[in-house]
């Protein structure tokens, strides 16, 4: 099912984690302005559906072609619910009933998640007391950023257990997605059949949940936004997603949950005149040495050097 990737990721890995966080916590921008016109399954739907288009044109220009297998099919459904329609219907259900610093926080649980469930299941991504210390550190690191102060007393124990299963799904799937690796199959192929999966699924729940769209009814800002989010948030997201699960793991993968928020507080204050707090720095730092933990290699190097 997996083959051997690298534990701790090299220059290349970390180039593209941040690229990816940079592309994810737009998303929050975008869908911050489609909210305005849309409902969030509708804006879930177009997202995939779109990103299904886009990526599927790069691929035909690039000479690559739809596989015939059905069992490659199968994986991809199965990826595409557990990356997509299960974390996204969830996700978007639970931010109707709770506030949005605590789903931030909740969802920047994924890693530890990941952490134990890939330790279980891969042979080549086993926990060690390093890499849970450095998910915990920067979990503390997300939570001091965001702030306690956002958490409501108020706030629906069922959403956010909502929230708790769809970064559970988020780790099974970064797990399930490691095969794919295996069946060498191009992260473009990969990316393209997870989303159109994915759309295949969430279309039907949308027309029943929220009706046929107008297309004349949003505006052209809330378009540009849709096209955003599912051509930069979605479709070269992804890319990079399956590209990063293949040469770096599950485990690494998932650390971009960690920095989505750092790229949306830095977005917020570059574009939006939000305010960049000492507090935010602080927690910057406090994911800075969890990530660092995570991958391992600066300690190894101090614990060998007292040694």
């Amino acid at each position: 099912m997996t083959s051997s990737i690298n534990t701790s990721m090299g220059a290349r890995e970390w180039a593209m984690l941040i690229v990816l966080s940079i592309l994810w916590g737009g998303s929050f921008f975008f869908v911050g302005v489609a909210v305005a016109d849309l409902p969030p399954l509708t804006i879930v739907t177009l997202r995939v559906g779109l990103a299904a288009i886009a990526l599927w044109s790069i691929a035909l220009l690039m000479g690559l072609h739809p596989p015939k297998s059905v069992g490659i099919w199968i994986a991809f459904l199965g990826m595409g619910l557990l990356n997509n329609v299960i974390p996204f219907v969830l996700i978007v259900w639970g931010q109707t009933q709770i506030a949005s610093g605590l789903a931030s926080i909740l969802n920047a649980a994924t890693p530890i998640f990941t952490v134990v469930v890939a330790g279980i299941l891969l042979p080549d991504e086993r926990m060690t007391p390093l890499k849970l210390a450095g998910v915990a550190v920067g979990f503390i690191g997300v939570v001091v950023m965001i702030g306690l102060p956002a958490i409501s007393g108020g706030d629906s124990l069922l959403a956010q257990l909502a929230i708790i299963a769809a970064t559970l799904s988020y780790a099974f799937a970064g797990v399930f997605g490691r095969r794919f690796k295996t069946m060498a199959i191009n992260p473009i192929i990969t990316a393209a059949g997870q989303v159109t999966a994915s759309a295949l699924v969430l279309a039907p729940i949308t027309l029943m949940v929220d009706g046929p769209l107008d297309i004349a009814e949003p505006s052209l800002e809330t378009w540009t936004a849709i096209v955003g989010l599912a051509v930069l948030s979605t479709a070269i997201a992804y890319v990079l997603y399956f590209k990063i699960l293949a040469s770096a793991g599950a485990t690494n993968l998932m650390l971009v949950t960690l920095l989505v928020p750092v790229s949306a507080i830095l977005f917020g204050s570059l574009f939006l005149n939000e305010s960049l707090e000492v507090i935010h720095l602080v927690g910057m730092a406090l994911i800075a040495l969890g990530l660092s933990a995570i991958d391992g290699r600066i300690w190894r190097r101090l614990t060998h050097a007292r040694a």
